[in-house]
């Protein structure tokens, strides 16, 4: 189906919500119409390393044409975005294709119709540093990390944002896409225990909404004995799974990497 149709379609939906809402349903067909296309485009933008596709960038901006003003709130509001960025990681995973943690999206919109030719939808992608993350409330009361087994570069970390990224590196680098991570927590090379800790091994979300800490795997494993990475509470060791939502962490936690160890209290 023509781009141009799914646009007009998407704006019927959303003008003929119940009034002043705003709103449309997340499993409206427009939606994974659009979804599709966005993905086709993000696949064309990727390349391959090491026998991998590759998706370097973290910012993918859909950019619509033919959006009349006042539908272009619905547009412009963090449902879409967080459905789209949630869509690509989804797909993207789904097809082995290796993609930033950060990836997210943002959408534009003008009601200037497109020129003979041109696309009703572009798709624009680059790598940048989330400023607004930055911004986010500090956690109350705040967490801490203290190290118990193996060398990084702080002794302790204080848990005050969005996301921690922990691994044996500060900077990952990947083979043709430049700077791919930067590690809060670096264990580095220095002994055995610290080598055990793979580059991009885990992070810890914090979320405002519920208050939790969540504790996600991000090593890239095969079969459960290659996990690499345990809650240990109250002596029972948990295996946490590559999964997009991780396990939640409770105070006087344990976090085991490879052979390191953390220690996550909340004070």
């Amino acid at each position: 189906m023509a781009v141009s149709n799914i646009i007009e379609r998407l704006g019927r939906a959303i003008f003929e919500a119940p009034f002043g809402t705003h709103k449309i349903a997340q499993d409206a067909p427009e939606l994974a119409e659009i979804r599709i296309a966005v993905l086709d485009a993000v696949k064309a933008k990727s390349h391959q390393a090491s026998g991998r596709n590759v998706f370097p960038y973290n910012l993918v901006r859909i950019n619509l044409l033919g959006v009349p003003h006042e539908q272009a709130t619905v547009f412009h509001g963090d449902f879409l975005a967080k459905y789209f960025a949630e869509e690509l990681r989804s797909g993207l995973a789904r097809s082995n294709y290796r993609f930033p943690d950060d990836l997210f999206v943002e959408i534009t919109t003008t009601p200037k119709l497109p020129e003979p030719n041109q696309q009703w939808l572009t798709v624009d992608t680059l790598i940048t540093e989330r400023v607004a993350a930055q911004s986010v409330t500090p956690i109350h009361p705040p967490a801490r990390l203290t190290v118990e087994a193996g060398s990084t570069n702080q002794a302790e970390l204080i848990v005050n944002g969005p996301r921690v990224n922990i691994g044996r590196t500060v900077e990952v680098y990947r083979e043709g896409s430049g700077l791919a991570r930067r590690n809060d927590l670096a264990f580095g090379e220095q002994d055995e225990v610290s080598r055990s800790v793979s580059r991009e091994h885990a992070h810890i979300l914090y979320s405002q909404e519920t208050g939790e800490c969540r504790l996600v795997n991000d090593r890239v494993y095969k079969g459960e004995a290659n996990c690499g990475t345990y809650i240990i509470r109250n002596g029972f060791a948990m295996a946490v799974h590559r999964n997009a939502r991780g396990t939640v962490l409770a105070s006087g936690d344990q976090i085991q990497l490879g052979q390191a160890l953390l220690r996550f209290k909340v004070d």
